[in-house]
Order: structure tokens, then sequence, then C-alpha cells
């Protein structure tokens, strides 16, 4: 069993070796322990769940009337606003502490990043706080994404010349 240290006791200690050792042993004293699979179970539930939500938005909008394409619209309308609602209720992170990677379901996830910076940075004002820190977060996932897809875009073009 490791023994336990303080920071005190580490920033102390003149010899690296020792140091090095009493931090080891301070990190996994510090470092909460969790099971994969209870991790991995919450996440399958979790965003089994929220996926499951959006299937039935779509069969509700559809119900009322809305064609598919129709139907699909509205549901991502319909997640984005929950996730934003969401996050603006500090409920989202609770959700997302215990689901882990079930709520990075693309579309939630987004919006709840989106969401969420645009909250921290709200004190800073309107311009300099959320009009410049909201996308800090979605802005490489936008410029990767399309980057990527140019880049794709461009290799089926050369695709397309010689087939």
């Amino acid at each position: 069993m490791a023994e336990k240290v303080t920071m005190q006791e580490i920033l102390s200690e003149e010899d690296p070796k020792k140091r090095n050792e009493k931090y080891n042993n301070y990190v996994d004293n510090v470092t909460p322990k969790h099971s994969w699979f209870v991790n991995l179970f919450w996440a399958f539930v979790i965003g089994g769940a929220i996926c499951t939500l959006g299937q039935a938005l779509i069969n509700l909008y559809r119900y009322l009337g809305a064609g598919k394409e129709d139907a699909i619209l509205y549901q991502i309308i319909t997640l984005v606003a929950l996730s934003v609602i969401f996050t603006g209720l500090n409920l989202y992170p609770k959700l997302a502490k215990a689901g882990g990677a079930g709520t990075v379901v693309p579309i939630t996830g987004f919006a709840n990043s989106v969401a969420a910076t645009a909250i921290e940075f709200q004190q800073e004002g309107q311009v300099f706080g959320i009009g410049c820190k909201i996308f800090t977060i979605a802005g490489p996932v936008i410029l990767y994404g399309i980057f990527s897809s140019w880049i794709v875009g461009f290799i089926y073009w050369i695709y397309t010349l010689y087939v």
C-alpha cells in the first residue's frame, strides 16, 4: 500500500529520487479509481438513452404529420435545445459525469460544448466574453470538419477524373 504524502512533503524533499517516489505515491492516493466495465455500462446506457430519445422524437414528429426529412430536422433542433437547456440548468455536466463518453453523442455533446462556453464567459460581456469565446471548443471541430470534407471531396474529384 502506498504511503500517504502531502504536496508540502513532496516539495520539501531535496533528493530527486525520493521526491519522484513521494510524488508517485501522492498521485496514486488522489487519483480516483474507476472500473472500466462500470464506465462502459453507463456510457452505453446513457448514450443509448439519448439515441433512443432521438428516435422517439422522429417517430413523434412523423406521427404528428411531418415528412421523414422534416421529422429528422425537428429532432435535431429538439435535441440541441434540450442539450442547451440542460447545460444552462447545470444538469448536462451531471449527466456527462455519470455517462462519460455516452454523452458525447455528436449533436448533444456539440451543443453542450458551445452552451457551456457561453455560460462560462458571460461575465466578460457580450462581445469580448460570449462573442469571442463561444467557439473555443466548437471552432476546431468546425475547422477540421470542413478541412477534412474538402480533402475527401478533392480525393473523390481526382478519383472521378480517372474512372
